[in-house]
């Protein structure tokens, strides 16, 4: 099945794993690869041609406001086969493996099933995602993320589009990085309280096209405490000002949500408004945000 899906075999992938981590490690602003064409074009292929339009799927999170305009899908069941059989293989004990290597974690690295946060991404005309880091654990286990996968599924993508992941250093003073999203472009890097990244520009792409993404994130029972800052040690993601920026991100005062984190009974009731009631979200909304092909105004 692996063959058909990548273009390494198992034991080459490995190999390649050994060899590069020094250069994951060593990389600006923080650990990171970027590997062009990991997988078979003809399979990846196929998952574009299942990639749906998420801004029409009920089950989509429609999320819309200053920091972030984009849609999100992490409902399985009804991905098509090709795309399930790709997250299988990024939820792989080979895969895994892999990551292992070339991240060079201690901790025992672990899949997420449920792929909280991650699955289908896609971002139209006007679309945005600001400079921020990740919440640090996982909603509904007592995990601690520790590495994103991101997989490019943009043909023909123009730099002028904008769409660029950006990289930022640990004090928000430059960006490090810019990572084009092309087709069968993966991007591999280690996340905690100081992996800043985002793409903080308005997308400039045709209203009949978007910046479609796969994302899947990985986890690990205990981490480095200095990766950690204790304020934001409970589950959120903070959005950072860039130097320079006037109004760059609305950040609210949340020292009472910050306090509610900790209460498990609160983490599921917010489980159950981003699956049941966020994806609900109003259809004028959804079909009103497709046809103008991006930010809402």
């Amino acid at each position: 099945m692996n063959k058909k899906i990548i273009n390494k075999s198992s034991k080459d992938s490995i190999l390649f794993a050994k060899i590069n981590k020094a250069k994951y490690q060593n990389s600006k602003p923080y650990p990171h690869i970027i590997i062009k064409n990991f997988f078979d074009k003809d399979f990846l292929n196929l998952v574009l041609e299942e990639f749906p339009d998420l801004s029409k799927k009920q089950s989509s999170i429609n999320y819309e406001n200053k920091n972030e305009i984009k849609f999100a899908n992490n409902d399985k069941k009804h991905f098509k086969k090709n795309t399930k059989k790709l997250f299988e293989y990024l939820n792989s004990t080979q895969f895994i493996n892999f990551l292992q290597k070339i991240s060079s974690i201690k901790e025992r690295i672990l899949p997420d099933q449920s792929l909280s946060g991650g699955g289908l991404h896609e971002i139209k005309r006007g679309g945005v995602l600001k400079v921020h880091t990740d919440f640090n654990k996982h909603p509904t286990k007592n995990l601690d993320r520790r590495i994103n996968v991101l997989i490019y599924l943009n043909k023909r993508w123009k730099k002028n589009y904008g769409g660029e992941l950006e990289l930022w250093n640990k004090d928000m003073k430059k960006c490090v990085k810019k990572i084009l999203p092309t087709f069968n472009t993966m991007v591999i890097f280690s996340t905690n309280d100081f992996t800043n990244h985002g793409h903080p520009k308005y997308l400039n792409c045709p209203k009949t096209t978007s910046r479609k993404s796969i994302a899947t994130y990985y986890f690990s029972r205990g981490r480095p405490q200095n990766e950690v800052v204790t304020i934001y040690k409970k589950n959120r993601t903070q959005f950072k000002n860039r130097d320079g920026v006037e109004n760059d991100v609305f950040i609210k005062n949340e020292f009472i949500k910050n306090k509610l984190r900790g209460i498990s009974l609160y983490q599921k009731i917010k489980n159950f408004e981003k699956s049941y009631i966020r994806t609900g979200k109003s259809k004028m909304k959804r079909k009103f945000f497709s046809g103008r092909g991006g930010r809402v105004v």
